[in-house]
C-alpha cells in the first residue's frame, strides 16, 4: 500500500485527487491539505510514501514547503504537480528537493504511474517536463561550471541519466542489463561522489553540473 498526502489549495483538484488515490487498489490517500503549514504542523503524525505537491500555494510556496519538509528528513518523496512547466520553476523544485515533477493535465493512470516510480527510487516526469530537461541540456551542454573534481564512471553516467530521465531502478537496471542490486550499488557511489543523500540531490547535481 502506497500511502499518499495531498496538498492542493484547490478544493475541486484536491478532492479529485483523493477520489483517484483512494479509488485505487494499492494506494491510499493518507491526508489532504490546502497549504503547505498544515501539513508542516502534523507531518510527524502522519505515516504516508509519497508527498503531491502544488507549487502556487497561499501562504508558503510548494518549492519553500519542499525545502522545509527536507530539513525534517532527507527521506520524505515529493513529487510537484503544477500547472507550471518553466525551465526554472522545474530546476528550483528539483534543487530544492523533489522527487519528480508533473503538469497536473497528467492523465489520471500516468499519475498513478509516477507515484509508484517514485516510491520504488525513481524520479518521474511528464513527458513534456521530459523533453524541456533534454532541450536544456542540448541547447546548453555545460549549463554551470563544472567540479573538476567529480569524476564518474561511464557506468555512473549511465545510471545516473537513467534517473534523470525519470526511470526507477529496475527500469535502470533492465535497460542497461543488470540487477537492481547492482544500480543501488552504482548510486550509493554516486551520492559519494557528489555529496548528495537522495535520488532528487543527484538529478540536480547533475543538471547543474552538466554532468550527463
Amino acid at each position: 500500500m502506497i500511502n499518499v498526502v495531498i496538498v492542493e489549495d484547490s478544493n475541486t483538484i484536491r478532492d479529485g485527487l483523493k477520489i483517484l488515490i483512494e479509488g485505487t487498489e494499492g494506494y491510499n490517500c493518507a491526508a489532504a491539505f490546502r497549504d503547505c503549514e498544515s501539513l508542516l504542523e502534523k507531518v510527524r503524525d502522519i505515516k504516508f510514501d509519497v508527498v503531491l505537491m502544488d507549487i502556487d500555494l497561499p501562504g508558503m510556496s510548494g518549492i519553500e514547503g519542499i525545502k522545509r519538509l527536507k530539513e525534517i528528513s532527507h527521506d520524505y518523496i515529493i513529487l510537484m504537480l503544477t500547472v507550471y512547466d518553466e525551465n526554472d520553476l522545474i530546476f528550483e523544485a528539483l534543487c530544492a528537493g523533489a522527487s519528480g515533477y508533473l503538469i497536473k493535465k497528467t492523465p489520471p493512470s500516468k499519475l498513478l504511474e509516477a507515484i509508484k516510480d517514485a516510491h520504488e527510487g525513481g524520479a518521474p516526469m511528464t513527458s513534456q517536463i521530459a523533453r524541456k530537461v533534454v532541450d536544456f541540456f542540448q541547447k546548453n551542454p555545460t549549463p554551470y561550471s563544472r567540479d573538476p573534481e567529480i569524476q564518474l564512471t561511464a557506468r555512473e553516467k549511465e545510471v545516473l541519466s537513467g534517473l534523470v530521465e525519470g526511470n526507477s531502478y529496475k527500469a535502470i537496471a533492465d535497460s542497461l542489463f543488470i540487477s537492481v542490486e547492482t544500480v543501488r550499488f552504482h548510486f550509493r557511489n554516486i551520492y559519494k561522489k557528489l555529496h548528495v543523500h537522495s535520488q532528487s540531490e543527484a538529478v540536480a547535481k547533475a543538471i547543474k553540473q552538466g554532468l550527463v
